[in-house]
């Protein structure tokens, strides 16, 4: 039954109107995504139970040791959102590209520099999945980069790929929490966290660590789904927006969403310095109706069966972050900012 189910859901989406079949009323996903008590954000980003935060941590690895070599088989070793001119039609052949670009796109946001004498040399790569991000700056600035993830698959698929690429002397990678980095103090001259700290429970310890391992005069990078705004009357987001998050929450075991603009409170709380942001978002907008269509190859509905419960809920998720996204709710955020000396 789920084997007919998976596919009929998907191919909906591309067999009557898109803005139709994505608003939550229309939708074939309308219930399937109720939050359990354990999962369900609080309005405002903050703080979750200690055994909470642990079954969050349990789910998030479980999901990625699932899901890893499915999406790498279709997508290659970069596990993120790719970068996109605006209004662009995008071939298939034109994603793993534009993956690449994001990378280039928020160094260059940030303005780390290719000058040999200036250029990073010790990097930490904060959720790191498979470590394409890690092997990629390795090699761009002839630096050591430490990767970590909860994921056990990730880790040592990410060191098998290091060793076939002559890496492994320069990137490495372990099982880590990024709110208990094992890292000492002022390690890294660059701190990069690429679509990781959507999944944080506790984004101002998150961003604490970030700080704490980066050096003196290090710069920080945080790229990452966040929600609107608020403006200036609203207390909180609406009803309809807050249910709609919560399902993706309960899809992508996700806690509490935050705005950039918290995320900036946060950098200037911690007296981090150079704070800029941007939103992406209209960058981004090819690449989940591509992951969608990539789901309906055969190679992707084959490999959606071989993969456990939480990566085909995941799979059946992808038309509530269009929704999010096209009702503006979502925002693809890029978060730069630099340690003080």
């Amino acid at each position: 039954m789920l084997s007919l189910l998976i596919p009929i859901c998907l191919s909906s989406l591309f067999d009557s109107d898109m803005d139709a079949v994505l608003r939550t009323e229309h939708s074939p996903f309308l219930g399937m995504y109720d939050v359990p008590a354990e999962y369900a954000p609080t309005p405002a980003a903050g703080r979750v139970a200690e055994r909470e935060e642990e079954e969050l941590k349990k789910g998030i690895a479980e999901l990625y040791d699932e899901s890893s070599e499915m999406w790498e088989r279709l997508w290659g070793d970069h596990m993120h959102h790719g970068f996109y001119e605006r209004d662009a039609s995008v071939s298939l052949s034109d994603h793993r590209l534009a993956q690449v670009r994001m990378v280039e796109e928020a160094l260059a946001f940030a303005g780390i520099t290719d000058d040999p004498l200036k250029k990073p040399k010790r990097i930490v790569d904060v959720g790191c999945g498979i470590g394409g991000s890690s092997r990629y700056l390795a090699k761009k600035y002839g630096a050591k980069c430490e990767g970590i993830t909860l994921s056990p698959v990730q880790v040592k698929r990410a060191q098998a790929l290091a060793i076939a690429e002559g890496l492994e002397d320069r990137a490495s990678f372990q099982v880590a929490d990024a709110l208990k980095q094992p890292f000492p103090d002022g390690q890294f001259d660059l701190v990069w966290s690429m679509e990781s700290g959507e999944h944080m429970p506790d984004k101002t310890k998150f961003v604490g660590e970030l700080a704490r391992v980066a050096a003196p005069g290090a710069t920080i990078i945080i790229v990452t789904w966040c929600h609107r705004d608020l403006s200036p009357s609203e207390e909180s987001l609406q009803p309809n927006e807050l249910n709609l998050l919560n399902k993706i929450c309960n899809a992508y075991y996700l806690p509490a969403w935050c705005s950039a603009s918290d995320y900036v409170k946060i950098a200037q709380s911690l007296s981090l310095e150079d704070i800029k942001t941007a939103d992406w978002s209209e960058n981004v907008a090819p690449f989940w109706p591509a992951v969608i269509r990539s789901a309906l190859t055969w190679q992707g509905f084959t490999s959606l069966l071989r993969c456990g419960w939480k990566t085909i809920k995941g799979a059946l998720a992808m038309p509530l972050m269009i929704e999010g996204y096209n009702k503006k709710l979502i925002k693809f955020a890029i978060i730069a900012c630099r340690k003080p000396m």
